[in-house]
């Protein structure tokens, strides 16, 4: 028992310290006394930080998608230069009565272009969908990530209702040891028992309440870092209501979050190739220039004029073809790593649930054994009872019998919340509550 009450204590400082860095805002009061393990589930992962990541990456993909869609729209450019150059296209040839002109060096232009994308490859279309995949992908992380905090509310919520059922364990013991003490002080006003023999017993029953304290003390600070991750304020008398499993049945397959973001993933190199095949694909574009210099098209004419030129443009950048293979095999490795990744964690999970369903075979035998235990220790108490009241035993040999039964109803209430987190825990690591 003080074993397993320090392991409680340590456990309560270490996961307080971690909830009070998650969860920085402050608690609210809650009106009702009693919490269920599916409001658990929700209130945490309501108040968890790492929920709030899910609206800012959908808010990221929008924005990005919508600046990409901007690509398609009339891209507009205006320049303008002031240039001197040490010599100019001249005539050589003089012919009478012909005066050809000669450029001035000192040029000067000024000019806009409008050009339309008609065609790019499929390049944006493809980072649109990179972008999508990508924000399904992190949003499946935190998924995950959120997944995970099961756990810990399953370990702080059977943890407080394994401390009810010793608190109540408690109170049973401390009536039959105050019945005990009820007789021998009887005994003893008649002169039939040795003093010595009451004050056993009431020394036994401050031990008693120590423990009561002691386990009292520790549901405090179990509830407390629970209050933290729930981000509710749970008063000291919040009842926890026992998970009932009537008909336990292990649900076939595993569907864990995990799983749909290795299906992301995979939908993420897909995407990533298509955009490798659009940057070696050309790109068409419309344009129109228009401006103001000197010279203008026209370059024997010395004087400013005005000038415009329209037309149809052709990129082809083949500079890509040098990577892209190396690119695909890169692709190809980071896919077959995240293959590894899930065949690592189906063998994880399956090794799990083998596990818990070993340990729930055990505890139903371990329970049945219990009762019998527990029955037969009901008995030689209730005997060794009748035995004190009629001076047969000492008070020390009472103490014996209810200490003995005692601690097979201890074992009994052990291993039954042993046997519901088991089953709980197998649904948690199947993803199949």
């Amino acid at each position: 028992m003080y074993t397993l009450t320090k392991w409680l204590n340590n456990m309560v400082k270490h996961w307080k310290m971690a909830a009070l860095l998650l969860c920085a805002s402050p608690v609210l009061a809650q009106d009702s006394t009693l919490l269920t393990l599916e409001q658990a589930y929700d209130l945490s992962r309501q108040n968890y930080p790492l929920i709030k990541q899910k609206g800012l990456v959908k808010q990221t993909a929008e924005l990005t998608i919508d600046n990409l869609s901007k690509g398609f729209l009339p891209q507009v450019t205006v320049s303008g230069q002031a240039t001197y150059q040490s010599a100019v296209t001249s005539v050589p040839i003089k012919v009478p009565g012909i005066d050809i002109p000669t450029l001035a060096k000192d040029q000067y232009r000024i000019q806009a272009e409008a050009s339309q994308l008609l065609y790019d490859g499929g390049a944006t279309s493809a980072q649109k969908n990179m972008q999508q995949v990508n924000a399904l992908v992190e949003d499946q992380r935190a998924e995950v990530d959120l997944y995970k905090v099961k756990e810990r509310i399953n370990q702080f919520y059977l943890g407080i209702l394994l401390l009810d059922e010793q608190l109540k364990q408690t109170e049973l013991v401390k009536k039959d040891i105050q019945l005990g003490i009820k007789r021998v002080t009887a005994q003893v006003n008649n002169g039939t028992a040795f003093r010595s023999n009451q004050l056993v017993l009431e020394a036994e029953l401050l031990k008693a309440e120590q423990r009561t304290i002691e386990l009292q003390t520790t549901r405090k600070g179990w509830l407390d870092v629970l209050s933290l991750f729930l981000n509710k304020q749970l008063p000291e008398n919040t009842a926890l209501q026992l998970p009932v499993v009537k008909t336990y049945i292990m649900a076939p397959g595993i569907n864990r979050p995990e799983l749909k973001l290795f299906i992301y993933q995979d939908s993420l190199f897909k995407t990533q190739n298509q955009l490798i095949s659009a940057k070696n694909r050309p790109r068409a574009s419309l344009f129109v220039q228009g401006g103001y210099g000197r010279p203008g098209l026209n370059m024997l004419k010395t004087e400013f004029d005005w000038f415009y030129v329209a037309g149809a443009r052709l990129n082809w950048s083949l500079g890509n073809l040098y990577t892209t293979k190396k690119e695909r095999q890169l692709l190809t490795v980071n896919q077959r790593m995240v293959d590894v990744q899930k065949d690592l964690f189906m063998l994880n999970t399956n090794t799990q649930l083998k596990q818990q369903e070993s340990e729930l075979n055990k505890l139903s035998q371990l329970i049945a054994s219990d009762e019998r235990i527990i029955d037969l220790r009901a008995k030689v108490k209730d005997a060794a009872n009748a035995q004190l009241e009629n001076g047969v035993i000492t008070a020390n040999d009472y103490l014996r019998e209810v200490n003995a039964e005692d601690q097979a109803r201890q074992a009994l209430i052990a291993h039954r919340l042993q046997l519901l987190q088991a089953q709980i825990n197998h649904e948690t690591i199947s993803g199949n509550q």
